[in-house]
């Protein structure tokens, strides 16, 4: 009996560069084998991976060993690295690039300890007014069960949406901004507090590379401010919550089991993602480290320019 990923593979043969890439699910996600990201990539590689980054928009890397410098120079092969986040203040010494996502850093919450810098469905950072382009996320320490990772394809959801609700969702414009789910005075609620980032965007962006449009919603930013420019904040919420089940429906998603060497890199502007919190009350530690790319400012169909209201753009280097 053939083995139900070798019968995965007969529909992903080897590219010409020598690379498997293993679709994960129907919408989303496609494991890439045949590469040691430690190795000085030919450009031709890359230019794979980033096709299929934009074709699967997560792509999975098992069994690499590398560090933070491997991290963060793999990443430069795809954009501009910017520092680890606008609220870090203490990433690795000599990588202000890297943020650890690390259970050790965070509060306790009702006896349990967080597994996850945000266990809520969200895009990365879309309180910016430019959201990082992309992620790539590493795995360091893990539980030996819990703490799976799943992405949901925000292109799919925009196209499967009835023909009304896309020209509804096309004029519409959303605040994001942070909600510090942060100890009153700590330093996390410090920072959220003095950056202050807010911005406006539309609520379906094209993404600069592909042309698709994308739902973007990012519950985790969009939750706090219940803002749809033009609406009452009931109104706001009503309309939100449609927008935040359609975008995460199971269907459109792909749920990733992480183990040592596991890396994935998840094209921001298509997808949201959700640490899922099963793991906290078994007390183990959960250590994974973080870089993005940055992004542009997002556009919507009629070209309209996401805007800023408050903080700073954030740029790499």
């Amino acid at each position: 009996m053939t083995d139900i990923s070798e019968r995965v593979k007969d529909h992903s043969p080897l590219t010409d560069t020598g690379l498997d890439v293993v679709p994960l699910a129907g919408y989303i996600g496609a494991e890439i084998r045949g590469v040691d990201l430690r190795g000085d990539l030919e450009p031709s590689v890359v230019e794979e991976i980033r096709g299929a980054l934009h074709t699967h928009k997560v792509i999975f890397f098992r069994d690499q060993e590398i560090g933070h410098a491997e991290q963060i120079a793999f990443a430069r092969r795809f954009g501009r690295v910017t520092p680890a986040h606008p609220h870090e203040e203490e990433p690795p010494e000599g990588f202000p690039e890297i943020l650890p996502i690390d259970s050790r850093r965070y509060e306790r919450h009702l006896g349990r300890k967080r597994t996850s810098y945000d266990n809520s469905w969200h895009t990365d950072v879309t309180a910016l007014v430019n959201p990082p382009a992309a992620s790539i996320l590493r795995a360091h320490i893990l539980p030996p069960y819990g703490g799976d990772t799943v992405w949901t394809n925000l292109v799919a959801a925009y196209e499967n949406l009835p023909k009304e609700l896309r020209d509804f969702a096309d004029k519409l414009d959303i605040k994001h901004q942070f909600n510090t789910r942060a100890v009153a005075g700590s330093q996390r609620d410090r920072k959220v507090r003095e950056a202050n980032l807010v911005a406006y965007h539309p609520a379906v962006r094209v993404h600069p590379v592909t042309g698709e449009r994308a739902l973007f919603v990012s519950p985790g930013f969009t939750r706090g401010a219940r803002e749809i420019r033009g609406f009452s904040p009931s109104q706001s919420e009503a309309i939100l919550k449609l927008f935040w089940e359609e975008a995460t429906r199971t269907e459109y998603t792909v749920r990733f089991r992480w183990a040592p060497g596991s890396v994935a890199f998840w094209d921001n502007r298509a997808t949201a993602h959700l640490a899922i919190p099963d793991a906290g009350h078994l007390d183990y530690d959960r250590v994974l480290y973080r870089v993005t790319l940055e992004g542009d400012i997002p556009k919507g169909v009629d070209g309209r320019e996401s805007e800023l209201v408050s903080g700073e753009p954030f740029h790499g280097s």
